[in-house]
């Protein structure tokens, strides 16, 4: 095989209320979003990162789901979102070499911010 078959990598996180979900990542983390009327999916994308939705009723799953988005400036980032997240955490510098910032959404997913800590 020359070619790599595989692509990028979406995570499709439940939600309880697709409509809140994407408000919250539209308004708190600036993602674009789209909403399929009546089929209980959402799609949400900033830049190369895209996060789909799918209807869920049972919130344990959500709150036993997460995702890692790499970003390239981690402080930018937790910058961005203070303002919007009261009590957001600090960055988190890891012992795996990265720099990590965590958001967990109005449905319990737990969204991990990583960047590649220079020099490592």
């Amino acid at each position: 095989m020359t070619q790599d078959a595989f692509g990028k990598s979406i995570p499709v996180l439940p939600s309880q209320d697709i409509e809140r979900a994407l408000s919250f990542y539209a308004s708190v983390l600036g993602f674009k979003t789209h909403r399929f009327e009546g089929n209980g999916y959402g799609i949400a994308v900033r830049g190369g990162t895209e996060i789909h939705f799918w209807a869920c009723d049972d919130r344990r799953i959500a709150e036993n789901s997460s995702c890692y988005l790499r970003v390239l400036d981690v402080r930018a980032v937790h910058a961005e979102l203070s303002p919007k997240l009261p009590g957001l955490g600090d960055v988190v510098i890891t012992a795996w070499g990265m720099d990590e910032l965590y958001v967990i959404d109005p449905d319990g997913n737990l969204l991990k911010f990583g960047q590649e800590r220079d020099g490592e």
